[in-house]
């Protein structure tokens, strides 16, 4: 119930901030936008009963662009990451979301990156352009190596999409540690327990040195960072 209280909320908050919206895209501001989201999940956290312990910030450098790639067990991580990391974050994020009134706008307007999931040169299109975003405006972005929420609370096999990311913009990878969101909100529940969540910014590794054709070193060096104790996959 306070799910589906929260959503109709949110839903009400969007609409009053329109307005907001609009001034942000006139005088060209994004920072301030991007404030207001990472406010609005901590608000959300408080009313659903859910506590974040953050761990690990430490690692991360003030004025460095970085790739943050975290384990995704539940559909609360992309919110909890975007308000947990120490800095307005983007997020490449598939086309059909951009199409969501006002919302939509928003995030074209911070920068986040849309994606068309159908075609290979698609998802090259969305690289290339976040790439560029993270060299000429210091941006970082969020990428779930994994692609998709995991099923039974273990992590998938990476995809590669977030790596050529790296490579192509030459930024370090974040890998970070989510603990606690598969069973608040497991994938296929559509509302949120109380809990506690972690989440641990591991120490960063350097994308420079890889290539494409090594690039499977950096994805088990990531993963490993992620889970220590768990055994790497092999890529997807």
């Amino acid at each position: 119930m306070r799910t589906i209280v929260l959503g109709i909320l949110y839903a009400f908050v969007l609409i009053l901030i329109t307005p907001y919206i609009l001034f942000c895209m006139l005088a060209g501001v994004r920072d301030p936008l991007i404030a207001v989201g990472r406010w609005a999940v901590r608000a959300g956290c408080r009313f659903l009963g859910i506590r974040i312990e953050i761990g690990g910030l430490e690692n991360i450098e003030p004025g460095t662009a970085y790739v943050f790639m975290p384990n995704h067990l539940s559909f609360l991580d992309g919110p909890l990451m975007a308000m947990a990391v120490p800095r307005p974050v983007r997020i490449i994020l598939k086309k059909s979301l951009f199409r969501i009134p006002i919302l939509g706008v928003g995030m074209r307007h911070v920068g986040y990156v849309p994606v068309d999931r159908k075609g290979v040169k698609g998802g090259k299109k969305s690289i290339e352009r976040a790439a560029r975003l993270m060299r000429e405006r210091g941006y970082s972005f969020l990428v779930f190596p994994e692609g998709t929420r995991s099923r039974d609370g273990k992590m998938r096999a990476f995809r590669r999409g977030g790596f050529f990311l790296a490579l192509e913009s030459g930024a370090p990878i974040v890998p970070v540690s989510i603990s606690g969101t598969y069973e608040i909100m497991p994938r296929g529940q559509w509302y949120a327990r109380r809990g506690r969540v972690g989440i641990v910014f591991r120490e960063p590794v350097a994308s420079s040195g890889y290539t494409r054709e090594t690039m499977a070193g950096l994805m088990e060096a990531v993963r490993k960072a992620i889970a220590p104790e768990e055994r790497p996959a092999p890529p997807g």
